[in-house]
């Protein structure tokens, strides 16, 4: 063999190895994700949004809601409460819950704040936790200059597990605290009227009952209940106008059913919703089946009726974000009807989490890529915000 072949094989190589390197490199770290401005459009409502970043390099953002203040408020899974303020975020957690127990899909989910925040500065948190068992709880608390205080259970001893734990909170316009539990996998117990898995709860905002609850005084039912055959609800919001409480809910995941069959309910008081006798498209007498119903699934993960100016093409519309689906749902409604739906940003922001309104009329989403189901972005999780193109 010459030297000159001897040379050109080794350079060969040296490239070859070259670019595997390059390519590993690439691999092990993804680039930034979309979000600089993109322009973005709604073919069904011919108009355009700009995509913005708002925040990277978060942990799994489950809820995001807005203080009296301006104040950006979310949890992440593992345990804290955030604060984005004058368009920064601060650097360390408003508030970590001290026994909040992250497995699987359950942690830190839902905040609310009370109706009343802002002269009485309470908030409300749902987080998973182990006594015997993974349970869920609802806790009350003041936010003081030094910090979270006067903590009150609101219920507690929800079942949960790793999987369809729930758990959203709403305030409704009766000024009650609304809840949705996961069935934690025991589809059973979201029949079972005096269990508080797979169901709605209506709460007073001191965690008391409200007497004009429909199981109230039932000696076999939890008098908390306001639905239930409910497998996994994550949205909840009442649709203006009408006050009607609307809901997207998880469908079976193959283990427990036929895959697919997520759904978006109207829920109303002491309705049965069919989990597990009837799913998909099935109907039965004294249950009720879905108004809209997606298979394959799309794992909805939110729900919000857009009610601000910045958009007034989607005034009214219920929106929600996809975890598998990775899109935003947007559903044109007129009352109980379902006039039309259009997917947006369909795959090209991984899976969504929540979506919400901000008081600037913007609708914010959040990124869940870091949930151990998703391919992350390098600045994943993200908080992105839709701005109209003028």
């Amino acid at each position: 063999m010459t030297l000159n072949r001897l040379t050109s094989q080794m350079k060969f190589v040296l490239t070859l190895i070259t670019l595997v390197f390059v390519f590993a490199l690439a691999c092990s770290h993804p680039p930034p994700g979309r979000g600089a401005g993109e322009i973005e459009t709604s073919q069904a409502s011919q108009s355009s949004f700009k995509v913005e970043t708002v925040i990277p390099n978060l942990e799994i953002v489950w809820s995001i809601v807005w203080a009296p203040d301006g104040r950006m408020l979310f949890t992440e899974r593992p345990g804290r409460v955030r604060v984005f303020e004058n368009g920064k975020l601060r650097p360390q957690p408003l508030f970590v819950v001290p026994d909040v127990e992250p497995r699987g899909e359950s942690g830190l989910m839902g905040i609310a704040l009370h109706p009343q925040f802002a002269s009485n500065h309470l908030l409300y948190l749902a987080y998973a936790y182990n006594s015997n068992g993974q349970q869920v709880r609802v806790a009350r608390y003041r936010e003081t200059p030094a910090g979270f205080v006067d903590r009150k259970v609101i219920i507690e001893s929800i079942p949960a597990a790793q999987f369809h734990a729930g758990c959203r909170l709403r305030f409704g316009p009766d000024g009650k605290l609304y809840v949705t539990t996961g069935d934690a996998t025991d589809r059973q117990l979201a029949q079972q009227l005096n269990s508080l898995a797979g169901k709605t709860l209506r709460l007073n905002d001191d965690g008391s009952v409200p007497s004009d609850n429909p199981f109230v005084g039932k000696s076999d039912a939890r008098p908390e209940v306001w639905t239930y055959g409910n497998r996994n609800g994550e949205g909840i919001d009442f649709q203006p106008g009408t006050n009607l409480l609307w809901e997207t809910e998880h469908g079976p995941s193959g283990f427990d059913g036929p895959g697919g069959g997520d759904e978006v309910n109207i829920l109303e008081r002491g309705k049965n919703y069919g989990w597990p006798v009837i799913h998909h498209r099935a109907t039965h007498e004294g249950m009720e089946s879905p108004i809209l119903e997606y298979t394959p699934a799309c794992a909805p993960a939110s729900g919000m009726f857009y009610r601000g100016s910045q958009f007034p093409q989607f005034k009214g519309n219920f929106f929600f974000g996809c975890l598998r689906g990775e899109r935003i749902i947007r559903v044109v409604t007129n009352g109980r009807q379902v006039v039309s739906q259009e997917n947006l940003l369909e795959g090209k922001y991984g899976r969504i989490r929540d979506v919400a309104e901000g008081p600037d009329g913007y609708i914010y989403f959040s990124t869940s890529n870091r949930d151990g189901r998703g391919s992350p972005a390098s600045d994943d999780d993200r908080i992105l915000r839709l701005v109209p193109v003028r």
